[in-house]
């Protein structure tokens, strides 16, 4: 297995895992438009799995200088519990650390007890926080 910086020669073949992977993504989350917005910040820190030519995993990542955000760990279904997830945040670790960054947080949707569960086996643990958001562009064109 291979991890390395996404190509935008990457991009059908990520936007179909994300599509398998989080079926029940919001409306407002276009992996195309996601994926141009990485690119334009910190393109180094989105990272893609590939094994026998095929993508089978992504970890986007990002650091504002106070913590680290992790976001799209994707890992194809047929190529779970080979250790590509463990893999990809192990890099996305190491990179962020690279960059001076203390602490990484990440979240989870509360009813996924799967991905709780594995990042609770890479030492990741529940805080007691309020996540809390606000949509800045419905159409998802902000940064355009």
């Amino acid at each position: 297995m291979e991890i390395r910086p996404y190509d935008e020669t990457d991009q059908a073949a990520v936007v179909a895992l994300w599509r398998d992977v989080f079926p029940d993504a919001p409306a407002w989350n276009d992996a195309a438009l996601d994926i141009e917005r990485k690119l334009s910040v910190q393109r180094e820190l989105f990272l893609v799995a590939r094994s026998g030519g095929d993508l089978v995993g992504t970890a986007m990542c990002g650091y504002d200088g106070h913590r680290g955000w992790v976001y799209y760990v994707a890992v194809r279904p047929s190529h779970r519990r080979r250790g590509i997830g463990a893999e990809l945040m192990s890099r996305t670790e190491d990179e962020l650390r690279k960059l001076g960054c203390a602490k990484l947080n990440l979240q989870v949707r509360s009813e996924n007890d799967a991905a709780v569960a594995f990042y609770a086996s890479l030492g990741y643990v529940v805080e007691d926080r309020v996540s809390m958001g606000k949509r800045l562009a419905e159409d998802g064109s902000a940064g355009r």
